[in-house]
């Protein structure tokens, strides 16, 4: 599995933090920026974390920003995203058994270190359970 993750200034720290646990945990990512604290415009990192998905470069995408709320509505504008905006790992496990939810977006200024942890574990280990949220998930694409 290759996720993409990506982040504005708000969330750098964050986006570090789930880097060095994907180094450890020797898991396949492709960081799409941003590279530093300095301030930038969410949407520039969300696109191009959306496409990789959207095109499956990326089976699944984790983004950060302040409130992840940002991250979260751009990533949804593309085709075939189903961005989550997950604060517990409670959440993170639902929007992927029931939401088929294909990119983690975090709200990296309310979480501390060990939530962002949990919530990134979860969702990334938890599978899609299909049947009748399947049906729903159809009617989603207008």
């Amino acid at each position: 599995m290759k996720i993409a993750i990506g982040s504005d200034h708000a969330g750098f720290e964050a986006k570090q933090l789930i880097i060095n646990y994907f180094n450890q945990k020797h898991i396949n990512y492709q960081d799409f920026g941003t590279y530093s604290d300095q301030s930038v415009d969410y949407p520039d990192f969300a696109h191009p974390v959306a496409h990789a998905v959207e095109h499956k470069a990326c089976e699944l995408g984790i983004l950060i920003c302040g409130s992840g709320q940002g991250v979260n509505i751009t990533a949804n504008k593309h085709v075939g995203i189903r961005s989550a905006l997950c604060w517990n790992a409670q959440i993170a496990a639902l929007s992927r058994q029931h939401n088929d939810a294909n990119i983690l977006a975090v709200p990296g200024r309310f979480l501390n270190e060990q939530e962002i942890i949990n919530i990134v574990e979860t969702f990334i280990n938890t599978s899609f359970e299909g049947g009748r949220h399947a049906n729903r998930i159809q009617k989603i694409p207008c």
